[in-house]
């Protein structure tokens, strides 16, 4: 069986305890944890909401490595044919990518929650360009879970 050294186990110790403590100030204070904090993402296959960060998610990340055919296929499962076709024209007008009403790719995405009623769930996408930010506001319906509507 594998022992740890006294030594190793105090020091390890020490280290999860300076961790503890660094998130302690950290949430005491209103400031961020350490870098070396562990971070998490979940998710359920069964939300509506967590489909939108989903598709958010993969969908940016196809762009960004310039992979057409994968953002396509994203498209078509995630989002529904109207909001397809709606997309389609709405890029044809404004020659940008309708997703995320830009012609480039953003450094980094965020979604929040706004809610649900009426069979919809509601959340913005907030996209950070360099040091400027966007908002876009995406609406997926509960039962079929496919987003229906994307708008600035």
């Amino acid at each position: 069986m594998f022992r740890l050294s006294k030594k190793r186990v105090t020091s390890a110790a020490v280290a999860v305890t300076a961790g503890a403590a660094a998130l302690a100030f950290a949430v005491a204070t209103g400031t961020s944890a350490t870098a070396s904090a562990p971070q998490s993402v979940s998710g359920s296959p069964e939300g509506a909401f967590t489909r939108i960060a989903d598709f958010y998610g993969s969908y940016i990340d196809a762009v960004y490595e310039g992979d057409g055919r994968t953002a396509d296929q994203l498209r078509a499962f995630y989002l529904s044919e109207p909001l397809q076709q709606e997309l389609k024209r709405w890029e044809d007008a404004n020659h940008a990518n309708g997703v995320l009403r830009a012609q480039n790719v953003p450094a980094r995405w965020k979604v929040t929650s706004t809610g649900s009623g009426t069979g919809k769930t509601n959340a913005t996408v907030t996209l950070t360009w360099g040091s400027d930010t966007t908002e876009i506001h995406v609406r997926a319906d509960l039962r079929t879970k496919k987003i229906v509507s994307i708008t600035d």
